[in-house]
């Protein structure tokens, strides 16, 4: 369905002297008309690949200290958290698989945003799929509207809503998950108006984890996929939202974003007819998104031999918009005070890459962080702002490197590996699933992935396969 009686220049009144429809209105007459069939090649192979790699990453967090605290608060039920043989409330299995999923920091991003789409809808839109009993193509299709969603939102306020202290993922990610949902369940426009609108007052998610390290980042997306299929159902069931939730005085962005005027016609650019979220990135590292172009650089210069012991500085160009996450406090950025900190800091994954070559997810342990080789080369790294960063359009790298003897060495890159100008091929995602597996204890992961795509066909959805239980777990 494309949006030609909707475009943004085009305010269309529901009756004579009725008022014009607000942009949820209007967001939700466009998901109202979605099917299957509207789903382009290219964004249904995209859908696929990020379904993996939620799933993929759940496996790999399933014996995580974080995940076992969530285990033992949720409620029983029927819902499947993967990786796991219990079974718990749909709003738990969402709860539980978004936060495994974004956990590590390894799942999908958005150049634009920056937004973590996957984590957010998948889980919200698979436990819709195990409580109604719909298929696959139904999940195909909730999917791939709610990325849409929250690759559009997140274009909305450029760096604003992480100015504000919130978190994009968390707080964008309720509302398109209550949307991916809906459009999934077939609600018609009135209930998926009314989702958007109470989705937009179970939103949440403050940055000060990034203070001290600690783990509530890790929930956010499982905190906004259950918001959001609490939002699609009640919608549903008939309980109002306000209908100039995103545009009202009192509303989203308002509350979020207050430092700038929105530019709500990104959200209706093309709407049905361009599908942006074919451009997501999927990750290289398990770490900040911001942080993997400057890993690629420090990699590339360590592969030219930059001689470590003489090293005598290490200086970053970087953006405005990572200081105060990824720069600041520099003496905090360089030396982590716990592991899930590290995934956060530039002076961490630079050192990383010019001492180890690589950055696992073994590489953002308790013992990386107590490494004094990495600690010795993250404590030269300075930074200043380059006033013409393409941030958040782009996500760049640089280093360089000054040693002792007064050699230059010197690394750029204008993008993240994995996005739009070097995307990871399927064969790398489904690879980067089968390590992830492995590394949760799955001693079979090729008959998990394999369930990935039967899970996207006709047939009333079935998760059994991504239980602990599956044949083949060790």
């Amino acid at each position: 369905m494309t949006l030609a009686t909707l475009s943004p220049s085009d305010a269309t009144a529901t009756d004579a002297g009725a008022p014009a429809q607000t942009l949820s209105e209007r967001l939700a007459a466009w998901g109202a008309g979605l099917s299957p069939a509207d789903i382009p090649k290219g964004m249904r192979e995209k859908t696929e690949a990020i379904l993996v790699d939620v799933v993929g990453l759940c496996l790999a967090a399933r014996h995580t200290d974080y995940v076992a605290s969530l285990l033992q608060a949720a409620e029983p039920g029927r819902h499947v958290a993967i990786g796991h043989a219990g079974r718990f409330s749909a709003a738990d299995a969402a709860l539980l698989n978004g936060t495994a999923a974004h956990g590590e920091d390894f799942d999908d991003t958005f150049e634009g945003g920056p937004v973590h789409s996957g984590a957010v809808v998948v889980p919200a839109v698979l436990a819709a799929a195990e409580r109604e009993g719909f298929s696959g193509e139904r999940i195909l299709l909730g999917i791939a509207a709610g990325t849409e969603l929250l690759c559009r939102l997140g274009l909305v306020t450029p760096k604003a809503i992480h100015k504000a202290g919130f978190h994009p993922t968390a707080v964008l990610g309720a509302l398109a998950a209550a949307f991916g949902v809906g459009v999934a369940l077939g609600s018609d426009a009135r209930a998926l108006k009314d989702a958007l609108g109470i989705a937009g007052s179970t939103a949440s998610g403050i940055i000060e984890y990034l203070g001290d390290g600690s783990s509530t980042k890790r929930m956010h997306a499982g905190w906004a996929a259950q918001s959001g299929l609490r939002s699609a159902l009640m919608g549903r069931a008939g309980f109002h939202g306000p209908r100039a939730v995103l545009e009202g005085e009192h509303g989203f962005f308002k509350a979020f974003a207050p430092s700038v005027t929105p530019m709500f016609d990104k959200l209706f650019d093309g709407l049905g007819t361009r599908w942006i979220a074919e451009t997501i990135t999927f990750k290289p590292y398990p770490c900040g998104t911001m942080v993997q172009p400057y890993i690629d650089c420090a990699i590339r210069l360590k592969a030219e031999g930059v001689p470590l012991s003489e090293i005598a500085r290490i200086h970053c160009s970087t953006s405005d918009g990572y200081v105060h996450r990824l720069w600041e406090p520099l003496a905090m950025k360089r030396r982590p005070p716990t592991a899930y900190a590290a995934k956060f800091s530039i002076p961490f994954g630079v050192a990383l890459g010019l001492a180890r070559g690589h950055a696992g997810l073994a590489d953002f342990s308790d013992a990386a962080i107590g490494d004094p080789a990495l600690l010795d080369l993250a404590g030269l790294v300075t930074y200043e702002v380059d006033p013409a960063d393409p941030y958040p359009a782009r996500f760049t790298g640089h280093v360089r490197i000054e040693t002792r003897d007064g050699r230059v060495f010197e690394a750029r890159q204008g993008h993240m590996r994995g996005g739009v100008d070097e995307p990871l091929s399927r064969g790398e995602v489904d690879a980067k699933f089968i390590a992830n597996a492995r590394h949760g204890g799955i001693a079979d992961p090729e008959a998990i992935l394999s369930a990935c795509t039967a899970l996207l066909e006709d047939g009333p959805a079935d998760l059994a396969a991504f239980a602990a239980a599956t044949p083949g777990d060790a």
